[in-house]
């Protein structure tokens, strides 16, 4: 995928006077995010895309925390930052292409489509800024606006499929709602299922009680939040419920995030802040980590490997379907397909922020895995393996695939090509403490050593903690 350089005219654009990059580091902006997020998913290419390859219903932690990752990368004042994150999108959306339900076919570099997730991203944050009683005038609105033509310009070369103008952009965004926007498979999983069924963050999920309870109060809360605060034209035409009672509670939930903001330390209300809450296992980020360290309290490290169970059939059916639907069915159809593996490896891709060769080749070496799960799963050749069939085949399915992921995820978790992955290089990667009994020798983890318990994990023989944070559920 060719990389588009920033045009030359709008260098300095996201500069320290920039409106948008303070607005993306305020945990607030998830609102807007999320409203976005519902906009977008009405559109015909971005609904089919999501449904086919996202992650966002199985894994909307970390989905939030690799859009907020990303959208500061291409605010970064270093054009170099902006340009290696806009080629990296490229590629990894270049890769998401097929055909939807009823035939049609999308792309998600179509850019008729990137261009609606600009328009959903602006609009909504003039929104957000509206319902926190930080309405923008004219000027600021403009200056945004020409912000977010830059952000598209990153990847598209130009800015060209978004108005010159705002008074023409409002036109343009009208237009697309009244006759373009659908109310669709993804609009409906993210209004009726996300909210209701999302998974809890890593900080609770050892108090499954606790979070069942909460998100019975604050699922319904949230989504009445996000429907409320919606376009009435776009709410009428897909036929959203309009609540008693939600108007008011969505503007005080803007008011409330906008008064946090103001009133609490910065430090507080930004997103790295409010993401270390919801992840301690991520001690770069952490407040907790920080108490800890503080209070003299620091826990044992964890085993990084921790056996699976018994060794008796019934355990090992139960464990693999187990492994399956935690870490396998990224998606959460219930079955395996390509983009599960996929999304594993852009997962691990945007972690390391790795460049387009070591990318390739850690999709080439997933997609040779994936041949062998289907040579020796997919009977019917459907492309599709259900639980039942890896539960039954998992003892004896082939290592190979696997071994080659291991070694590309060895060569670009080992940045300094020592041979070894030290502290820093494995906290890059697994965000989580380095776990002594992983060491070959001296606090440092061998080649041998590596490959061993990531084939071990991945195939569904052994837990770990580290490469459950990577990839599980979350």
């Amino acid at each position: 995928m060719t990389t588009h350089p920033t045009p030359q005219q709008d260098t300095d654009v996201f500069g320290p006077d920039s409106l948008l990059r303070p607005l993306v580091n305020e945990a607030r902006w998830g609102l807007a995010v999320t409203r976005a997020t519902v906009l977008e998913a009405a559109h015909p290419q971005i609904g089919a895309a999501l449904m086919d390859n996202s992650t966002f219903l199985t894994h909307p932690w970390r989905r939030l925390r690799n859009t907020t990752m990303s959208s500061r990368r291409l605010l970064d004042p270093d054009p170099r930052v902006r340009d290696r994150e806009a080629a990296r999108l490229n590629r990894l959306h270049g890769r998401m292409s097929g055909t939807d339900a009823q035939g049609r076919p999308y792309d998600a570099t179509d850019p008729e489509a990137r261009a609606w997730v600009v328009a959903t991203l602006f609009e909504s944050t003039v929104t957000m800024c509206r319902l926190s009683g930080d309405a923008l005038d004219a000027e600021a609105m403009r200056r945004l606006y020409a912000e977010h033509r830059t952000f598209l310009a990153l990847l598209e070369g130009d800015a060209g499929h978004l108005p010159a103008t705002l008074p023409e952009f409002w036109s343009y965004y009208d237009d697309v709602i009244a006759h373009k926007l659908e109310n669709n498979e993804a609009v409906n999983v993210i209004v009726h299922r996300l909210f209701a069924n999302v998974p809890a963050p890593p900080v609770l999920r050892g108090h499954p009680a606790l979070w069942t309870a909460g998100r019975a109060v604050a699922g319904p809360v949230a989504a009445a939040i996000t429907i409320a605060s919606l376009p009435e034209a776009f709410s009428r035409r897909l036929a959203l419920p309009d609540l008693p009672g939600a108007r008011t509670l969505m503007q005080s939930a803007y008011l409330g995030a906008a008064l946090a903001t103001r009133c609490l330390p910065r430090s507080w209300t930004r997103v790295e802040f409010f993401m270390g809450l919801l992840d301690p296992s991520d001690e770069a980020a952490s407040p907790w980590q920080t108490l800890r360290r503080q209070a003299g309290k620091a826990a044992a490290l964890a085993r990084l490997v921790v056996p699976a169970g018994d060794d008796d059939g019934q355990a090992v059916v139960s464990s693999a379907e187990r492994f399956f639907t935690e870490v396998l069915d990224q998606t959460g159809d219930g079955c395996l397909r390509w983009p599960d593996l996929a999304a594993m490896a852009r997962e691990i891709a945007t972690r390391l922020d790795l460049g387009e060769q070591e990318e390739e080749r850690l999709f080439q070496a997933y997609a040779a895995w994936w041949r062998e799960l289907q040579t020796a799963l997919d009977r019917d050749g459907d492309g599709r393996v259900t639980r039942d069939e890896y539960a039954a085949a998992a003892a004896r399915l082939p290592g190979s695939g696997l071994i080659r992921i291991a070694d590309v995820l060895f060569d670009a978790t080992d940045t300094d090509d020592d041979g070894e992955i030290d502290a820093e290089e494995y906290r890059d990667l697994f965000r989580t403490a380095f776990h002594r009994d992983l060491a070959a020798d001296g606090g440092r983890c061998s080649r041998g050593a590596f490959v061993r318990h990531f084939v071990s994990f991945m195939s569904g023989q052994r837990h770990s903690d580290a490469c459950a944070s990577l990839l599980t559920r979350g």
